[in-house]
Parts: structure tokens; sequence; C-alpha cells
């Protein structure tokens, strides 16, 4: 996944009714034979609301998967006239999107299905919609990372204390798995993918914060070496949380690199902001930019209390999400960003996920 930011659809009732036309085909499709859905997968039946408690980015190596993307599946093996047996491989180009619907108030939207939904993907209907799913129980690769430069040492046990109950929270044992990262000039991994919370609680409380802030590199570092390593044989759904002022003075990443990262990576960014004063800084402003192009969200909290509740709002969101499986139209294995255009028919709702993916590069 890529980019996130709360991104809001307003159509007209004009620009609906072209919506309705242009999206058909993902309205129409319902009846396509599916994929296997997660055995976890939950889908309610009416709709309703619940109320929320620089370096050049490298490309995808030759044979990678490509995130956002289903791989290359190996077909039956085959015996030539030697007796020797060949492997063929197909490319697949299904592309799986992760999104949240929230109504006017930020409550988050349950129970809708896929004859709600117009997508255009690079500008054009997808070719087919093979699964579409109401999510709540996806196995869940999390990581913490957690700013401790010197801007935000006052803040920073109160900090330490909320991640760990987030954790605490959010983690199911045998499911999901979490790693802690902390970053000032330079990124340290405390604790690699574990579900012990004894393990993860202590390497939050080993971290001290001083030095200056290396935000973009430990950004992009994370996506590169955690999320774009992760390998599982079932769905699963990639997050890293962001605790920071968002301020950097020491990276040799771009923040354009850090963000595309991210997107191949197909990795959700949370960011909770440690800037309580009235305004809004830079900081904020890069926070901001870092989730909506990644599908995740930003929390400004207006005191130092509030960061645990972004916490609350992130695990409750986590849980709240739908899944939708296609094929695209068109696509190309050139490794070009396409962007994605998700919205509901229902003008009273807004979607919020990533804006695109980068398409696969020709096997080497």
């Amino acid at each position: 996944m890529v980019v996130t930011r709360n991104f809001a659809v307003r159509t007209s009732a004009a620009l609906a009714f072209a919506l309705a036309s242009a999206f058909s085909p993902l309205m129409v499709s319902a009846q396509t034979p599916t994929a296997t859905p997660p055995a976890s997968t939950n889908t309610s039946q009416s709709p309703q609301t619940t109320t929320p408690a620089s370096q050049p980015a490298a490309a995808p190596a030759a044979g990678q998967a490509t995130p956002g993307l289903q791989p290359a599946q190996d077909q039956p093996t085959t015996g030539g006239a030697d007796g020797a047996q060949y492997t063929i491989k197909a490319f697949v180009p299904e592309v799986y999107q992760v999104f949240t619907v929230t109504d006017s108030k930020g409550r988050f939207v349950t129970g809708l299905h896929q004859q709600d939904f117009g997508l255009l993907d690079d500008g054009k209907k997808p070719a087919s919609v093979k699964s579409f799913t109401q999510q709540a129980n996806l196995p869940l690769r999390i990581g913490i990372l957690l700013d401790t430069s010197n801007s935000i040492r006052s803040r920073f046990q109160f900090e330490q204390q909320a991640t760990t109950e987030f954790l605490l929270q959010v983690l199911r044992p045998k499911q999901d798995a979490a790693f802690v990262l902390g970053f000032d000039v330079r990124v340290e991994l405390a604790q690699d993918y574990t579900n012990s919370i004894d393990k993860l609680s202590t390497a939050i409380e080993k971290l001290r914060p001083g030095g200056g802030t290396a935000f973009f590199d430990a950004i992009y570092t994370t996506c590169r070496d955690q999320m774009l390593t992760v390998k599982s044989n079932d769905t699963i759904r990639k997050a890293i949380i962001v605790v920071s002022d968002g301020e950097d003075n020491y990276s040799r990443t771009y923040e354009q690199d850090a963000i595309k990262e991210c997107q191949r990576a197909d990795t959700l960014v949370y960011t909770i902001s440690t800037n309580i004063s009235p305004s809004r800084t830079k900081g904020d402003d890069v926070l901001q930019r870092l989730s909506e192009a990644t599908g995740g969200r930003t929390f400004f909290p207006t005191k130092i209390e509030d960061v645990a509740k972004g916490f609350r709002d992130i695990e409750e969101e986590l849980r709240s999400q739908y899944s939708l499986r296609y094929v695209p139209a068109d696509l190309k294995q050139d490794g070009a960003f396409r962007t994605i255009y998700l919205t509901t028919l229902d003008q009273r709702y807004h979607v919020r996920t990533r804006k695109g993916y980068f398409a696969p590069r020709p096997p080497q």
C-alpha cells in the first residue's frame, strides 16, 4: 500500500451518475467467480456506522513480488523430451486494495457491498473484480517507529507507555507480529518481528532520546528492510505507526523517495504528531503527506494524553477495513506508477485508500 491521507471524495449528482456509468464493471462483476477469501473474513449484511472508541529509491529486484500485485504463479511442471522437468511461470496481474470508509463525522462505516463502490485504475475500469470482502481479522505485520531525537525528550516517556499499551491491545498470539525501531541521527532496530509483548515492551523501554532527526531515512529503510521482505502465503495487512514531530535535519533520503518505498512495500503509514502546540508546523504537513500517500491517517493530539487516543483509533481502523482484489485493464510490466481512484456512490461516505501502486518490471 502506498501513501496515506484523510482522503474525502465528494461528488455532485451529475458526477455520481458519471461514476455509476464508468464503474459499472465493478458493480456487475459481483457474479464473477471469486478467489477463496481468508477464513477470518466477516461481511455484514446491512450498512451501519460505528463510532471510533537522499538516495534514490531502489527498484524491485528481479523476481521480487511487486507490492499490491500478486506475484507470478508457478504452473505444474511438464517433462521435456529428454525427461527433464520445466516450470512455467505466468504473470498474474491482480491488485489487492485495502481501504476504509467513514461518514461525515469520521465514524467507520461497515456493511457496504461491492456495488456501492466505483473504481478507476490508471484512469480505466478494471478488467474484472475477483473478490470484495470486509476484513476485520487479517494477520497484521506492524512496525512501531519512535522518534528518539532531542525535540521530543519531554514527551518520550508517555509515548513509550502509550505504544506498549497499543501493542498489548492489538497483537494476537500466533497471528500478528510487530517490530520496534527508534530513530534520531541513526536508525536502530530495537526488536525485530515478534509477537512477544515482553520483548517488544523491553525494546521500547530501552530506547533513549538524543541527537538530531533522520526522519526520511527511517521511513525509507523500514519499508525497504522490514516491509518489502515480509513473506507470507496468506493475505496480511502491513502498517507502520510513526510517532514523531515530522522534522528532519539529518536524512540523505528525500521525502518522495521515502513515500515511494512505502508504496512499493504496500504498507499503510499512520502518523501521530508529537506537536501539541495550537499551530501546525512543516513537520505536521510532512506527516500528513506521508499518510495520505499510503492510505493511512494522521493524528494531531492537542495534549500529550491524546497520543494514546491516536493509538486506539488506529487499532479500531485496522479492524474496520474493506479489501478488493481485481485485475486492472491494460497493465504493462513497465515499473510505472498507476493511480487508483476509489469512491462510494453514496455522497455521505468518504473513502481513504492509497493513491496508487507501481506496476511490476519485466523479468530479467
